[in-house]
């Protein structure tokens, strides 16, 4: 079966425009239609992925689409790994920290860096060196549970008007 410009463009346009299961079914189809060589034909001439038709191929059979797990991509997050992490980081920055002295915000504010709070972890908690994520990871952990890092003032000294009045 030769192909026409004009349906290589139909087919190529299609599956374009059809998505996950859809698509790969479409192209299956097409590739069966073709006759024997298809699948090496439709790469040639379609520049179509021959995984992807065999996948669609699998779909046809059995009828079932197959589910793609994109939401298991990717990197976990760091307590994925340590569970106990955000309890531990809590338990030691609680001991540092105080609340803005104004009342103005509800964040926690804390003299602790994540470096030092990563010494303290492995101190304090047994955690190795390479288990624990980055300093800049735990920084970003910090700042979720509600710690600023910056250095803590009890309050702040009335400025002298230069007057002479007693304020």
């Amino acid at each position: 079966m030769e192909l026409s410009a004009e349906e290589k463009s139909m087919y190529i346009e299609t599956a374009r425009v059809l998505k996950g299961s859809e698509r790969r079914m479409f192209m299956a189809r097409v590739v069966d239609a073709m006759g024997p060589g298809g699948q090496h034909r439709a790469a040639e001439e379609l520049g179509w992925c021959r995984d992807t038709i065999r996948k669609g191929k699998r779909e046809l059979e059995s009828g079932e689409p197959i589910i793609d797990n994109f939401s298991a991509r990717g990197r976990k997050p760091a307590e994925a790994h340590l569970p106990q992490l955000l309890e531990d980081i809590r338990a030691i920055a609680d001991e540092q920290s105080q609340t803005d002295p104004t009342f103005q915000t509800t964040r926690l504010y804390t003299r602790m860096s994540a470096a030092e709070m990563r010494r303290q972890l492995i101190e304090q908690k047994g955690y190795t060196d390479d288990e624990l994520p980055s300093e800049e990871t735990i920084r970003v952990k910090m700042n979720k549970l509600g710690y600023g890092l910056r250095s803590v003032q009890k309050s702040r000294p009335k400025k002298d008007s230069g007057d002479g009045r007693d304020l």
